[in-house]
């Protein structure tokens, strides 16, 4: 490789994803582009974080995680108070989400991070995984909040009896051994915790009925239902 083809690509590796013109674009079509520009998707926030350190604005706590967690600012915006900072990403997985700890979180000098997820590892969204590599990759993003000096809020993953996008998939028993480990781990390592499976769940591992809008996704009642889960203990670190 010659001498300017090499600095061509160094710096084509090192410029910020940009914006690409406005295009009819579906899901699956943005995933694909995504896959091969920007994995993590460290782009989707990087112009709202940049706005928060320009203006000094005090973060408190950073809501990490897939379309559950940034669906709930979209419904319940309300929730989302001055210091409560929202960076869910729909479709995500953990391996994603770790990539994302330093400029969605680290940089944003939050005191907490609230982390939800494990729903798209189960369904296998970015390539097949075991319960050992989500694990890790949990065990990596409370170390990465650590290190920091930011205290870590674990969520237990929601429930569901079926993922509409993975049809004929068994999703009860992963989800009760994620969530399992998740309590165990939490315990373990002085974590909060806070598990939303009675407020939104059945007996039977899937939504109550009126919790979510595909048996996943929740509706605006079951975020309020999480909001009652998880209040008490923002009110207790006054956040």
């Amino acid at each position: 490789m010659n001498l300017h083809r090499r600095s061509l690509l160094a710096g084509t590796l090192a410029l910020p994803v940009v914006a690409h013109a406005q295009t009819q674009e579906s899901w699956e079509q943005r995933k694909e582009r995504l896959l091969h520009e920007d994995w993590p998707e460290l782009s989707r926030y990087a112009e709202d974080n940049h706005r928060i350190l320009s203006a000094g604005e005090t973060v408190n706590i950073v809501f990490l995680g897939d379309s559950i967690t940034e669906g709930w600012k979209s419904k319940r915006p309300g929730f989302f108070t001055p210091g409560r900072v929202g960076r869910g990403i729909g479709g995500q997985t953990t391996p994603q989400m770790v990539l994302r700890m330093m400029a969605d979180v680290v940089q944003l000098k939050p005191r907490f991070v609230h982390i939800m997820a494990g729903t798209n590892d189960i369904a296998g969204n970015t390539g097949k995984m075991t319960h050992a590599q989500t694990f890790d990759n949990f065990r990596m993003m409370t170390q990465i909040a650590k290190a920091n000096g930011i205290d870590v809020i674990l969520a237990s993953v929601p429930p569901a009896d079926h993922f509409p996008w993975r049809p004929g998939l068994e999703v009860v028993p992963p989800i009760r051994t994620i969530n399992a480990w998740l309590r165990d781990y939490a315990k373990a390592q002085r974590h909060a915790w806070v598990d939303y499976t009675l407020a939104l769940g059945d007996p039977s591992g899937a939504m109550k009925p009126g919790m979510a809008y595909d048996g996943v996704h929740p509706t605006e009642a079951g975020y309020d239902a999480m909001a009652g889960a998880i209040e008490p203990l923002l009110r207790a670190r006054k956040v």
